[in-house]
């Protein structure tokens, strides 16, 4: 009986056409994933991780809307003393902006310095009535949260915690020794005249403690 030898076939090595085709599909993924690939410096805005929330990024960047939104509501500080003696609530309901304790208003006004007390500039302000105290917080330190919350539009939810909430009001105010208070010195300011636009919490209706995001001195 006549036995033929199978044919052996070489299965252990792929053939150049496979290789190649292989080796061709390789470089197309890897160039594929290159110009997917974005290069990220560690400390950029890009890089994502674990970055942590900035007060004084925030007041920077909302400042100027704040700063434009008080002085564009302004009252005349006659005007609002008036309307505040006729009816508190009314007062606060219609210029202000409602806050904790009581509304923030935004207001203006001319006035001479007569002293100076810690923080404050005391202004006598012409046809305000005499039982009206007005004070200009002036620093170098300035208190309180008005401005942050004299818009309405920074609210406790944008922030993760109370404490986020609260260092952005003190970044707020630090813009306003950064804007308005960088060239003024508050001691040399008794028995000038001040022209003021800013902000307070109707709490006392005849002691306003004001924050200014503008101050010129004549």
């Amino acid at each position: 009986m006549l036995m033929t030898e199978p044919i052996k076939r070489n299965t252990s090595q792929p053939s150049k056409r496979y290789r190649w085709v292989i080796g061709a599909a390789v470089i197309v993924l890897v160039g594929a994933m290159a110009l997917d690939t974005k290069i990220v410096v560690i400390g950029s805005q890009n890089d994502v991780r674990e970055q942590k929330f900035s007060p004084e990024a925030f007041a920077e960047k909302e400042y100027p809307a704040i700063q434009e939104s008080v002085e564009k509501r302004a009252v005349d500080a006659v005007e609002l003393a008036k309307a505040i003696q006729e009816d508190k609530q009314a007062a606060g309901d219609k210029y202000g902006v409602a806050a904790s304790i009581g509304p923030v208003i935004p207001v203006s006004f001319t006035g001479v310095v007569t002293e100076r007390k810690s923080n404050y500039s005391m202004v006598a302000i012409e046809g305000l009535p005499p039982e009206f105290k007005v004070r200009v917080q002036t620093g170098p330190a300035l208190n309180g949260t008005d401005l942050r919350d004299s818009t309405g539009t920074i609210q406790f939810g944008q922030f993760t915690n109370q404490i986020e909430f609260q260092n952005v009001g003190s970044a707020i105010n630090n813009q306003v020794k950064k804007v308005v208070l960088a060239d003024i010195d508050p001691n040399a300011l008794t028995g000038k005249t001040i022209s003021v636009v800013g902000v307070f919490k109707l709490v006392n209706p005849k002691s306003w403690i004001v924050t200014p995001v503008r101050l010129e001195v004549k």
